[in-house]
């Protein structure tokens, strides 16, 4: 049981860096075809899945004309959450 929370927990906290991973990337201007580009489409269809389900619920709060997406934080937490609730069951 102990090896199976393990490997949750290793996954989750991978999923964890790739959300982080996506928000960061996405303060760079991309242009097709580059290395940059092709990752960040990759970590973008790993997470979008995830992500979308806040950006549902989730009004996007306006500066100016620009929108802030606030799903990558909440998406965080809500790891951190799990994250945290995992290591007191492997105790």
């Amino acid at each position: 049981m102990a090896t199976l929370l393990d490997m949750v927990y290793l996954l989750i906290t991978i999923y964890t860096w790739l959300i982080v991973a996506q928000a960061l990337l996405s303060w760079f201007p991309m242009s097709p075809g580059t290395i940059l580009y092709s990752i960040n489409g990759a970590i973008r269809g790993l997470t979008e899945p995830y992500l979308s389900l806040f950006r549902r619920f989730l009004p996007t709060p306006r500066v100016g004309s620009v929108g802030i997406d606030l799903s990558a934080i909440v998406g965080l937490l809500v790891l951190i959450v799990v994250l945290q609730l995992l290591r007191q069951l492997s105790f």
